[in-house]
């Protein structure tokens, strides 16, 4: 049975080549092309989009419980933590999916830690990442009493230091430490080269757990890292796991001992051509490198594109087939407001109709949003069979799509639905135009030339 929903509204790739991407080629989970039609769970795409209107993003609960149970069975009895990166995709019902099968969550602001907590996260499975955490976040998560904060400089340190003592508690923390690996990714997802702002040297680290051992109110438990997202390879990822190792075993000839190791996430999926590893070989290169030398560890990581990443779709609805010249447009309604990886990474995302028309001729297309830029458009030169009024696909689009969606050009943010089997759920309404300046204001001298309100 298919539950009620919110009436429809009205209103590696990281190059552009040809593309043949006609259908369904096995890089979703959850999704499948039943007789020329997409199906999510056993629900047409059409019949979700005919009663939630376009665009709208759809997530596959079977998918996400597979991805997740996948790493949860690489680990076996190996003691261990994973923690979602929230980042990923942060929609409440995602994180209480998730939750619910026994995850913990990586935060990196003090929004995403009330989000985990608001989806019923124990704060135990809560640890705190990312670079620029301001006062009210740190002391939002001592008195919240999560399982640890990832420092990242030695003014973080004094600052948790501080609070930690106006709180008169102890903070549990792990300092992050830049390992100098090139995560072989786009610049702008790369977290793991000294000329990043993420982590500390690891030739200073030393010195700031001593720090850290001598301050009354830190407990330093852990040692972090992360170089990077988007990774396809497990070189890098081994390497700086080695070389973490290596200042484990630094610190505890000075008496300092590291109890938990935080791997960081960033394992790559297939959006075209990528071969990246299977997710029991990620972790069972990472098990193996740490038990060769610290089996006494325990171990975390932090995935969210590998878990959520194929696990999602947007679907969105052409508006109109144009040409000009020899090119020809799918002008949809989706736009780099709703997903801006093909805009901001030029990342290549595969697209495909929703119903199939094999008598239909296909052309090359640009798939192009309404918003006023070139930089509007969704893929390039997609081979495609379509009609103005179908329903497209960009697959692979759970991870890092909807979590940076705007309202540029006052777009109203997408819907997002969750399907389960028979049935989905609106798991969060499509917005308005009057919740885009809910939280806006004008001064009242601004209103003395405004025309009378209609039926004055």
């Amino acid at each position: 049975m298919i539950p009620s929903a919110a009436p429809r509204n009205a209103w590696k790739a990281f190059t552009e080549p040809i593309s043949r991407s006609g259908f369904f080629n096995g890089n979703l989970h959850g999704f499948e092309h039943k007789h020329g039609e997409l199906f999510a769970g056993q629900i047409p795409i059409h019949d979700i989009a005919d009663q939630v209107g376009t665009p709208f993003y759809v997530y596959s609960t079977q998918g996400i419980e597979s991805n997740f149970r996948a790493l949860e069975d690489a680990f076996g009895a190996r003691t261990h933590q994973i923690n979602y990166a929230v980042k990923a995709n942060p929609n409440l019902a995602i994180l209480a999916l998730l939750n619910n099968l026994g995850a913990g969550f990586d935060v990196v602001s003090g929004g995403e830690l009330i989000r985990a907590l608001k989806a019923g996260a124990s704060p135990d499975n809560i640890c705190f990442s990312g670079v620029g955490k301001s006062e009210v976040e740190i002391r939002l998560a001592l008195e919240s009493g999560i399982a640890s904060i990832n420092i990242e400089s030695g003014a973080e340190l004094e600052r948790v230091q501080s609070i930690a003592a106006t709180l008169d508690t102890v903070a549990r923390i792990a300092l992050r430490i830049n390992p100098d690996v090139d995560a072989q990714t786009h610049e702008y997802i790369s977290t793991g080269l000294k000329q990043n702002k993420f982590g500390i040297d690891a030739g200073q680290a030393i010195a700031l757990y001593r720090r850290a051992r001598d301050m009354p109110n830190l407990e330093p438990t852990g040692l972090a890292y992360h170089i990077g997202s988007q990774i396809i390879s497990l070189t890098p990822l081994v390497e700086a796991t080695k070389k973490a190792l290596e200042l484990v075993t630094q610190l505890a000839n000075e008496g300092i001992v590291i109890e938990h190791l935080d791997m960081g996430g960033g394992l790559g999926i297939r959006y075209q051509d990528e071969t990246p590893p299977s997710l029991s070989a990620y972790v069972d290169s990472l098990v193996r490198t740490v038990d060769q030398t610290h089996p006494q560890l325990g171990l975390s990581i932090e995935p969210g594109r590998s878990i959520i990443g194929h696990a999602g779709v947007l679907v969105t609805r052409i508006e109109y087939l144009k040409t000009n010249n020899d090119n020809h447009f799918a002008i949809v309604d989706a736009a780099m407001n709703d997903l801006i990886r093909p805009s901001l990474y030029k990342a290549w995302m595969e697209i495909c109709a929703v119903r199939e028309h094999p008598d239909l001729p296909a052309k090359l297309y640009d798939i192009v949003g309404p918003v006023c830029e070139s930089a509007d458009f969704l893929g390039k030169q997609r081979e495609l069979a379509i009609h103005q009024g179908d329903l497209l696909c960009v697959k692979t689009a759970g991870a890092y799509a909807m979590s940076m969606s705007s309202n540029y050009n006052s777009r109203p943010r997408a819907a997002e639905v969750l399907v389960d089997g028979d049935a989905f759920h609106v798991i969060r309404q499509r917005e308005t135009c009057e919740d885009l300046f809910a939280l806006e204001s004008i001064p009242d001298d601004y209103r003395k030339n405004f025309p009378p309100s209609r039926g004055s």
